[in-house]
């Protein structure tokens, strides 16, 4: 429950910052924020979701064990270290041809794309100490409290008259560090003594992890990027808009997964205590909420859609963008749950095949269907998210007939397999 609650906090707060940022700053000046907000949640979550689901299990393994859980910590904060400065230098590297393409030459918002990075990899790390030790209260504080700090930050610069987007932007990117901060000075992330970690304790699902999230993360934020990249110079406020009806086509999903934070709990529960029937029961009622969400929410945005985001927003979006807006979140929400129950029943090579192909389908979809701006973007995203549905549920059906039952490691996964925050 605390979870489910920091996750719709920090969908408010994300309402409220694009609204602040809009107003503060006007759609010209505001494009490179969007930009990076959608870049930093397509990258961080990629790579450091992994690290935090591999953390939570092996703590949360070892504390069932009896067992300190110090030298996981060690061991993840290396991985940690390394994946951020390869990345890092691979951004570097390409810093000058990003900026130009997708920056407009703006050199501030590539720093703070750098930056954002680097300060979401304590705070994954947190969460995972968090999960792993069941100190879900500091948990859902540091997912929660991010969005709040933004806001706050954001509200300030608007109050005291900055009207330069590089402050917003380092408000961003600086927003996640203060949680961390937090919970390490109250205790939150100790950790006792306990045998030495081998290497295979802490990266035994890594790689599959590492894949799938990278390719979910980048299918949520697709939408955006690709419209900044594909944009002409005279279509600012476009992209801008398109923004905003991604995050109106967002509502559902937001609303999906703080229910999702208190079902998760219980279908580990059942899978721990063997009772793989009503395990199955779970995921189907899971299942019918997504559906019936995505329905509503995709006829939503189609009737209320536009008058919604003109009134919040004041931007010029048709029904029939919206929906389809919604409808990819839909099947994306339907893909997130299936690859969760996948995830569970141990087919973590299953879930980042389905995600890579998701990918590949945006990539063509986008390509092929259509050369007018938003119509290719939303084709290609309707597209991903039903391809990525189809191989999962493909893979839930083979592992369910096959008999193959959840773990409690692969459980603890499942509940933390959560890239979508923004």
């Amino acid at each position: 429950m605390p979870v489910g609650f920091a996750l719709l906090v920090a969908g408010i707060a994300t309402y409220a910052f694009f609204k602040v940022g809009e107003v503060a700053l006007g759609e010209e000046e505001f494009k490179p924020i969007v930009a990076m907000w959608f870049a930093t949640f397509a990258l961080a979550p990629g790579f450091f979701l992994p690290l935090e689901q591999e953390l939570g299990r092996a703590l949360s393994h070892r504390k069932a064990l009896g067992q300190g859980g110090q030298p996981v910590v060690r061991r993840i904060v290396v991985l940690g270290a390394v994946i951020t400065g390869v990345v890092v230098v691979a951004m570097l590297i390409a810093s000058p041809l990003i900026t130009s393409v997708y920056f407009d030459g703006d050199w501030w918002m590539m720093v703070a794309l750098a930056t954002a990075f680097v300060s979401y990899a304590p705070a994954h790390l947190a969460r995972g100490v968090c999960a792993g030790t069941g100190r879900f209260r500091a948990y859902a504080f540091v997912m929660g409290s991010d969005g709040v700090i933004r806001i706050i930050a954001c509200v300030t610069l608007a109050v005291i008259g900055i009207d330069s987007a590089a402050p917003y932007a380092f408000a961003v990117a600086l927003s996640p560090l203060v949680a961390v901060v937090v919970v390490r000075a109250k205790g939150h992330l100790q950790t006792k003594p306990g045998p030495e970690a081998p290497w295979n304790e802490v990266t035994q699902n890594l790689g599959w992890l590492l894949i799938g999230t990278v390719c979910s993360a980048t299918l949520l934020n697709a939408g955006p990027v690709t419209a900044t990249l594909l944009a002409n110079d005279g279509q600012a406020d476009l992209v801008v808009w398109f923004g905003f009806g991604v995050l109106l086509a967002r509502i559902p999903l937001f609303l999906f997964q703080a229910v999702q934070a208190a079902l998760l709990p219980r279908l580990a529960r059942l899978s721990a205590r063997g009772e793989f029937a009503e395990f199955r029961q779970g995921l189907a009622k899971l299942m019918q909420i997504v559906a019936a969400v995505g329905i509503i929410g995709t006829v939503g945005a189609f009737l209320i859609g536009p008058f919604a985001v003109e009134t919040v927003y004041n931007a010029e979006l048709g029904g029939r963008t919206l929906a389809m807006l919604a409808l990819s979140s839909a099947l994306y929400m339907a893909g997130l749950a299936t690859a969760q129950a996948v995830i569970a029943l141990q087919g973590h090579a299953l879930v980042a095949l389905g995600w890579g192909v998701g990918v590949a389908g945006f990539l063509l979809g986008t390509w092929l269907s259509s050369d007018l701006l938003f119509r290719r973007i939303e084709i290609g995203l309707v597209i991903s998210s039903g391809a990525a549905l189809i191989c999962f549920a493909a893979a839930l059906r083979h592992r369910l007939r096959a008999g193959v039952a959840p773990t409690s490691d692969s459980v603890m996964d499942a509940i933390t397999d959560m890239p979508f925050e923004t």
